[in-house]
């Protein structure tokens, strides 16, 4: 019984790095990001009006997150900058 605990526990531990797996295809990602959660937030500062707010938050986008996927479009929303 316990030398099928042990070979169970090694197996499953031996197949762990197979399930999580890191980075992939970030098109495919099921979550957000940190910049990804910056975007959504601009889009609503934008939607609500607040269009201050809207650009801060881009700029603090691609400031801090400029590896993110939305930072060539906060560019083109930022005239650029």
């Amino acid at each position: 019984m316990i030398r099928a605990l042990a070979l169970a526990a090694v197996i499953s531990a031996s197949t762990a790095p197979l399930q999580c797996g890191g980075g992939g295809d970030p098109s495919l990602r099921h979550e957000d990001d940190a910049g990804d959660a910056l975007w959504n937030l601009a889009m609503d500062f934008r939607q609500k009006g607040n269009e201050d707010a809207a650009k801060q938050t881009l700029r603090y986008l691609v400031d801090h997150y400029p590896s993110n996927r939305h930072v060539p479009e906060a560019k083109a929303e930022l005239g650029g900058k």
